[in-house]
């Protein structure tokens, strides 16, 4: 699809699978209708734009925008600390630094066993996950960057803690307990159990004990109600049904400081139908009551001798904590990934929703058979609503990652095969482009089949931050008239 129709795709095209209408969602669509530009905005065309840091075309933005390109793995990056910088930039926080400078911590998506990077005592001395940390000016200069958690496995997305913690998410169940993943690398050399999340403190560093009672699954992102003190969280189950979940912690982390782990986890059902399928593709505008349903193992250590492979394998891993869920009537969804809190919602993305039912797992092309679905679930309500479902490929491919904008505007991240652009959801609808990848290896090979993650804002709105997530990964800083455009 080109560029110009892609730009301009219409509301009434947007919203095959609906936009929020009333009830407890009603402010979502009012809220910033009036400043949402209408119809085939020409300033919203993409066009190529030269990066700051060389002059070279790596995105294609909106007229008016400008952007930095820094921490480009495809050459040999070390930091303050002496790490040598991994590839696989992921999710990704922003938090106010000094000076008017942001603070970043960003994912490392890495695994299988190996050497960790970067200093201090890592969780697991055979794992190659992590994050680091990065300072840097609303306009992508890098001042400082360091390791700031290390030891860790398939760090994928994770969540902006408003007491100024990014909460990291390991995408994987891998550790001497379980046998090989996907790759079939065995998993003999992990010296500790995966599939957990980490705190990491903004501009500090984590203390390397992972949240064991948030469970230990397949994680993806993480979001985080202040009202009442919850922590939501997605599971990217490749093969199989994926659920949504809540971490109750036992004290307040607003007055604590930090996230305990002596809280329950549960997982999300619809009340009265038992194990939904709502990977499946939904009625416009579907809305359902919600309960919870406790999570009473959240995280299991399985029989194993170390230096043999693992009796249990690791697809019987990856349900374990799911299929509790399930056994008492949870939900059913397609590959829950980016999850974002704003005014009492909730919003994350799953990004294979919306096809036909699927009959059983699926290893292969991941379970699930449409082009992605954005849920949301209305925390005071307890309702759960189909905010977008996409008709097909070319409007919308794999939605991934997601944040929102300080008007309140979703950014989502596309995970597809061909070309992948970040894009805006309004509240009323309106699906458009915001970034192009355009990418080439500096020997000429074409790299805008890799993914965008991390999209974050700067505290003040200013700067968009994203990744590419690719084994040579890099980062980019966008600025420009935000409002303009709509988001």
């Amino acid at each position: 699809m080109s560029i110009e129709r892609r730009t301009f795709l219409r509301g009434s095209m947007a919203v095959a699978g609906g936009i929020l209408a009333g009830g407890p969602f009603q402010g979502v669509v009012a809220r910033d209708a009036m400043a949402e530009p209408k119809g085939n905005a020409p300033f919203r065309a993409l066009r190529p734009i030269p990066d700051a840091r060389d002059g070279k075309v790596r995105l294609h933005l909106p007229e008016g925008f400008s952007y930095r390109s820094f921490h480009d793995t495809e050459f040999p990056v070390v930091l303050r600390d002496g790490t040598k910088l991994p590839g696989r930039h992921d999710g990704m926080g922003a938090f106010r630094g000094s000076g008017g400078n942001v603070l970043l911590v960003r994912n490392h998506e890495l695994n299988s066993p190996g050497a960790p990077f970067g200093p201090g005592t890592p969780y697991d001395a055979n794992a190659q996950g992590g994050t680091t940390t990065v300072e840097v000016t609303p306009f992508g200069e890098v001042r400082d960057a360091y390791t700031s958690l290390n030891g860790t496995m398939m760090n994928c997305s994770g969540g902006i803690m408003p007491w100024g913690s990014w909460i990291t998410c390991e995408e994987t169940v891998n550790g001497p307990d379980v046998g090989p993943d996907f790759t079939g690398t065995p998993n003999l050399a992990l010296t500790k159990p995966h599939g957990f999340i980490f705190e990491v403190p903004a501009g500090g560093q984590s203390n390397r004990q992972p949240i064991t009672r948030a469970g230990r699954f397949a994680h993806e992102a993480v979001a985080f109600d202040p009202a009442d003190g919850i922590l939501y969280l997605t599971e990217d189950n490749f093969a199989f049904p994926s659920g949504f979940y809540r971490y109750r912690p036992a004290s307040n982390p607003l007055r604590s400081g930090r996230l305990d782990n002596n809280g329950r986890l549960q997982m999300l059902a619809v009340r009265g139908r038992p194990n939904l399928n709502l990977a499946a593709e939904q009625p416009k505008r579907a809305t359902y009551d919600v309960e919870w349903v406790d999570i009473d193992d959240p995280a299991p250590t399985f029989p194993y001798t170390p230096g043999q492979t693992a009796p249990t394998t690791n697809d019987q891993a990856l349900v374990y904590v799911g299929d509790q869920g399930r056994s008492q009537g949870a939900a059913y969804f397609s590959r829950l990934e980016g999850t974002v809190y704003d005014k009492n919602v909730v919003y994350f993305c799953s990004t294979q929703g919306g096809g036909p039912a699927e009959t059983g797992p699926d290893s292969v092309n991941g379970y699930g058979n449409g082009f992605g679905q954005i849920w949301g679930y209305h925390t005071r309500a307890e309702k759960l609503q189909l905010l977008y479902q996409s008709p097909n490929r070319s409007t919308l491919d794999f939605p991934d990652n997601v944040t929102t904008s300080p008007r309140g505007t979703l950014v989502l991240c596309e995970d597809s095969t061909q070309d992948n652009y970040l894009r805006g959801l309004s509240r009323g609808g309106q699906l458009w482009d915001i970034a192009l990848n355009r990418l080439t290896s500096s020997t000429g090979v074409d790299r805008s089949g890799d993914e965008f993650a991390g999209s974050t804002f700067s505290p003040d709105g200013h700067t968009l931050f994203v990744n590419i997530q690719a084994s040579r990964g890099m980062s980019f800083a966008i600025w420009g008239p935000w409002q303009r455009i709509g988001v």
